[in-house]
């Protein structure tokens, strides 16, 4: 069965890839995990991110945004000393910042997804490299994403960024063709209503 270039044996990298990575997410709650785990990312492995998953949705409240949003500077400091995640004070308060600008964002829109899937009109764009060496690091729509992001006050939310946010939600389907998961996210997108 063929993967990924990107795909490493390790086990949680495997199943990351086979279940989640391409696959369209509306859920405002893992909507707003996956945006701050790519911050957290930001000069690490993604492996790295996904080993201290369990660690991290503990330390942010399950990725409830009004729970991460209410967090105070003694919330933050406990964050700083906890060894189970990433602890850098800017990505820590950029999460929280996040929070607040992402509970804004949903007031006007009626949720995030509504917001964030419009940078692709709503519908999974769907990609067909046949090397990982072609797949873009960031491309117009992910630098229209940052700029957007960066006005509304979020933070660590830069193209690249943005654009590893979108393969992982599922905006777009950069599933190399000869991995076996390409076909099938194209299907589900396919079953897809275009969201509006």
């Amino acid at each position: 069965m063929e993967r990924c270039a990107w795909v490493t044996s390790d086990p949680d990298y495997i199943a990351y890839h086979d279940r989640e990575w391409g696959v369209p997410v509306f859920d405002d709650r893992l909507l707003f995990e996956f945006l701050v785990l790519e911050g957290a990312q930001a000069g690490l492995s993604w492996l790295t991110i996904l080993k201290k998953r369990a660690a991290f949705r503990r330390a942010f409240a399950g990725f409830d945004p009004e729970k991460v949003a209410a967090f105070d500077d003694a919330r933050i400091a406990a964050l700083l000393s906890d060894p189970g995640i990433v602890r850098n004070r800017l990505k820590i308060e950029s999460a929280v910042q996040n929070a607040r600008a992402f509970l804004k964002v949903k007031e006007e829109f009626g949720s995030f997804a509504a917001y964030i899937w419009r940078f692709v009109d709503g519908a999974p764009r769907q990609n067909a490299w046949r090397r990982q060496e072609d797949v873009p690091a960031q491309t117009p729509e992910s630098q229209a994403m940052s700029r957007d992001l960066y006005r509304r006050g979020f933070r660590f939310v830069g193209p690249t960024i943005c654009y590893a946010f979108m393969q992982a939600v599922g905006m777009v389907n950069d599933h190399i063709v000869t991995c076996f998961r390409h076909k099938e996210v194209a299907e589900m997108a396919a079953r897809l209503t275009r969201f509006t």
